[in-house]
């Protein structure tokens, strides 16, 4: 069923990476919610949504990460999302959602903050 948003799974020491591929719109932010949901454990306390190949997102796509932020909103858990295209980081920045979450520039940056783990490699912002 090509609803136009797929997820490529990755679980780090302390963090879970959901690599979000294609499009999240109306018609298939329900399915994008199940479909990150079904994919969360109860031991994940770090979920990092990765937006590098993510080529459009609605309304209705951040209210369902909003949804998932809040999830990882408790003591010990938290969320963010990383490497945004420039149409995506449009649609995050106009919406004031930037402001709501934390937003990352690189999968590895996110990995670094949200599980207290350091990469040996470059990447650091000033």
């Amino acid at each position: 069923m090509g609803a136009g948003i797929d997820v490529q799974w990755e679980r780090t020491k302390g963090g879970l990476v959901a690599g979000l591929v294609g499009r999240i719109d109306g018609g298939n932010a329900e399915e994008f919610q199940r479909l990150l949901e079904s994919g969360i454990e109860s031991g994940d306390h770090a979920l990092i949504l990765d937006f590098e190949h993510l080529s459009f997102i609605s309304s209705a796509g951040l209210r369902v990460s909003l949804i998932l932020a809040r999830q990882f909103s408790e003591p010990g858990k938290q969320f963010g999302i990383c490497t945004l295209s420039g149409p995506v980081r449009e649609v995050i920045t106009i919406s004031g959602f930037d402001k709501m979450i934390a937003v990352y520039e690189s999968r590895a940056a996110a990995l670094d903050v949200l599980t207290g783990e350091s990469s040996s490699g470059g990447g650091d912002q000033g």
